[in-house]
């Protein structure tokens, strides 16, 4: 029985720019997949890092972490640990794609719109300064240095908890979530800078100068290969270095220095996709060199889909699966074993054990909902349409989820001593408490959405459901 063909659509012949512009759109949410999925590596990297330090092997985590590693040419010779290979360098690409984030949702992110902005804005400070108070109040006659650990958000971990809820979790709430976290970030990495920084050498900072300035003698030269500027950013991290500054610092700048608008726009984007689109149709009819017709007009229709994005949003999606699957979960393995047999968590480890697990499991949450809720009723500020009060405690409570960052200064506050491992196992803990905690809540108070897909507009969902989509 013959299938009768359906006519076509008025749509026909936007299909391929409609599929165009959905490649555009796309980047942030893969980034939210990538990071939701890297939550689940980072959980069995610090998994197997707490087992490997706590078995029979155990004596082979340090040994192996604390292995030297570095350039010896006569007399002169540069050697480091493994771990410092891992902390100090590897960590610098980790600090870059933080800083293009940043850059990015303040440019044209959910930081952009001063009412938007104010919300996370407002939560990030209470969700630092709440924190590091319970904190300080609890071990600052003990361990004063570790106050700033328990004041960041580790994005993976958190939108992994979040992943676990399904739809009942609105985008809106992820995208918040996420501006939140950028904050952290922002505000951790200038604690860095202000406080687990060394005496600052002004010779290391007119070098890291002379780097800032050719990155900037590029853009102004618009120069568009990128591995013209690794030459400076590399000069950027001795620079800091040998200032006294962490060297991972010089990737946030490099991040905030790179460009965050794309070369076409949306006009010219459109104009390049259309005729590379002719182009295609053009070499879809030759009869002959079809083949090699259509290799070189995809390679120009990727290339304008390329150039669509910003330098900013481009690197983004190139690195970030490395940072999320590579980086981060390499980082836990060297930093998140920690000896349970035989720590006191009776003294002054236990004391910053507890007071950072109180800090995440309280005073996140609480600096979270309440400076948030404050600028809410103020009216300054207004939730994301479709979010109400529950999304901001659910979200309070998954921002007390710290992992990455809190081992990071963790590591530089109490280097060397056995208040790291209390450190440690407060971060375990408490981010372990409020993950089941928000999980609890969420299937408590969220409902579950419906199926049917937020992310179409009408013409696309149209385009989806033709026959032969």
């Amino acid at each position: 029985m013959a299938t009768a063909t359906p006519p076509p659509s008025r749509l026909d012949g936007w299909e391929p720019l409609l599929a165009a512009a959905r490649i555009v759109r796309r980047p942030l949410q893969r980034f939210l997949r990538i990071e939701a999925a890297s939550g689940i590596v980072l959980l069995l990297a610090a998994g197997i890092a707490l087992l490997w330090a706590n078995s029979a092997a155990g004596a082979s985590y340090e040994a192996f972490w604390e292995t030297p590693w570095g350039l010896r040419l006569g007399d002169l010779r540069f050697e480091r640990s493994l771990r410092w290979l891992v902390n100090d360098v590897a960590m610098v690409v980790f600090f870059f794609v933080a800083g293009l984030e940043i850059r990015r949702e303040l440019s044209h992110g959910a930081l952009a719109e001063r009412r938007q902005a104010l919300l996370p804005v407002v939560g990030a400070l209470g969700g630092m300064a709440v924190p590091a108070a319970i904190y300080l109040a609890l071990a600052g006659d003990v361990a004063p240095r570790g106050w700033a650990i328990p004041s960041a958000t580790d994005i993976a971990f958190a939108l992994g908890v979040l992943a676990l809820l399904g739809r009942r979790v609105p985008l809106a709430l992820r995208m918040l979530l996420l501006a939140l976290a950028v904050l952290d970030d922002l505000g951790a990495i200038i604690v860095i800078a202000l406080f687990y920084s060394s005496g600052v050498s002004v010779g290391g900072l007119l070098v890291a100068a002379l780097g800032v300035g050719a990155i900037l003698g590029l853009r102004a030269g618009a120069v568009q290969r990128k591995r013209a500027y690794f030459v400076p950013a590399l000069v950027i991290w001795a620079g800091l270095y040998a200032a006294g500054l962490h060297p991972t610092l010089a990737g946030v700048l490099v991040g905030l220095l790179t460009p965050v608008r794309s070369r076409l726009g949306p006009s010219g984007f459109l104009r390049s996709c259309e005729a590379s689109i002719a182009r295609l149709g053009h070499a879809a009819a030759l009869p002959g060199r079809r083949g090699a017709e259509l290799a070189r007009a995809l390679a120009e229709l990727d290339r304008v889909r390329r150039s669509a994005l910003s330098p900013a949003e481009y690197l983004i999606e190139q690195l970030h699966p490395w940072v999320a699957f590579g980086i981060m979960p390499l980082f836990a393995l060297a930093n998140a074993g920690v000896v349970l047999a035989g720590l006191d968590l009776a003294g002054s480890a236990g004391t910053v054990a507890w007071s950072v697990g109180a800090g995440l499991v309280i005073g996140k949450p609480l600096g979270v909902v309440v400076f948030g809720g404050l600028v809410l009723l103020l009216g300054w500020a207004r939730l994301p349409e479709g979010l109400d009060l529950r999304h901001l405690v659910l979200l309070g409570l998954v921002a007390g989820i710290g992992f990455t960052m809190a081992l990071f200064v963790g590591s530089l506050a109490f280097v060397g001593t056995s208040l790291l491992d209390g450190a440690k196992v407060g971060i375990l803990g408490g981010s372990l408490l409020t993950a089941s905690a928000t999980l609890i809540l969420g299937w408590v108070l969220l409902p579950r959405a419906p199926l049917a897909g937020p992310e179409l507009n009408p013409e696309e969902r149209e385009a989806a459901h033709r026959p032969g989509s």
